[in-house]
């Protein structure tokens, strides 16, 4: 068994990176449907920096539900240290990875042992490493769940309709905004996998990356506006967001989709006189999806690509890293 006391990354106040502090703190108890993982490397993700910052309410919840002291983090890789009476399927010693209790902020990741809800898990794929496996959770997730298969029935708290996913296949055109990054290299790769036709736009330095994920065309943002230079797309996948986003509904089709991953600013009158639909889904943990995704990997139709490694202790120059944004792939942190 673990000693009893571990270190764990925490918050104690809102703030920049400086407000991450390592201590020691004691080693939790898995309870009903969970099991104590001994965690080898944890995924940053930007839920981890919105907590820092202040964001203590998640989308659709009406009160915060963080109490200060707090452990962020939602994604980890590592091994079964010990599993509740009523969990089946999982034993000490099976390596595992996932999400962890998203949609909350009670994830608990940035530490040496973390107890995780058996149905968030599945099995770490053998071809990939600990630090592989913690980039996968949340972006694959999101990518899956937006592209490929919702998999749950829980509203959204960004609209009323439930998220349909555009069918893939090789007579689909699909562009993605910020495909660098963790969700957008992740979306790259499961289109392609579909068959479909993939534009790519980032900045230039990720062309090369780009290209090696399998992208048809590269749009570097930095240069040329992809709404001048591209239309007639089916679907359009945007990772960045905000205000501009809606400047990529020109390149659609009628009939076309844009699926804004973060919250962007759309004008209903526009978008039904371009014929074009807007939508989004909330990402969940999702043990089941993991686990083909985890089969993709395993196989080595998906990659995950590691921005940086920081250790657990150096929380800090991880966020400081994810701050400075032009993230290719995932930044992750590692626990000796």
């Amino acid at each position: 068994m673990p000693t009893h006391t571990m270190r764990a990354v925490r918050l104690h106040e809102h703030g920049g990176p400086e407000v991450l502090r390592c201590d020691e703190v004691p080693v939790p108890e898995p309870g009903p449907g969970e099991v104590l993982v001994r965690v080898h490397a944890i995924g940053v993700n930007p839920p981890d920096w919105y907590l820092r910052d202040g964001l203590t309410t998640m989308p659709g919840e009406t009160e915060s539900t963080v109490g200060l002291p707090v452990i962020p983090g939602t994604d980890m890789s590592g091994v079964v240290e010990a599993v509740a009476a009523d969990v089946d399927g999982l034993a000490v010693g099976d390596e595992v990875f996932g999400l962890l209790r998203f949609p909350s902020f009670n994830g608990s990741a940035y530490a040496e042992y973390v107890a995780a809800p058996a149905s968030d898990l599945a099995r770490k794929p053998a071809g990939i490493d600990h630090v592989h496996a913690a980039g996968a959770p949340m972006a694959g997730l999101t990518a899956w769940q937006f592209l490929i298969e919702v998999g749950h029935d829980h509203p959204s708290p960004f609209q009323e309709a439930r998220h349909r996913p555009t069918a893939l296949d090789a007579d689909t055109t699909v562009l993605i905004n910020g495909a660098a990054g963790g969700v957008g290299h992740f979306a790259l790769q499961l289109a392609k996998w579909k068959g479909a036709r993939v534009i790519a736009v980032a900045s230039g330095a990720h062309a090369p990356f780009l290209s090696e994920l399998g992208a048809d065309q590269f749009i570097d943002y930095t240069k040329s506006r992809p709404e001048e230079l591209v239309h007639d797309i089916d679907l359009v996948l945007d990772t960045v967001g905000g205000p501009d986003s809606k400047r990529f509904l020109s390149t659609l089709k009628r009939g076309g989709a844009q699926f804004p991953v973060l919250p962007g600013d759309f004008d209903e009158e526009e978008t039904m006189k371009l014929g074009v639909t807007v939508s989004s889904a909330q990402v969940r943990s999702n043990g089941a999806q993991l686990a083909e995704l985890g089969r993709l990997l395993d196989a080595g139709t998906i990659h995950v690509a590691i921005d940086s490694t920081f250790a657990l202790t150096d929380a800090r120059a991880a966020h400081e890293r994810a701050a400075r944004g032009h993230i290719q792939g995932k930044i992750v942190l590692t626990v000796a």
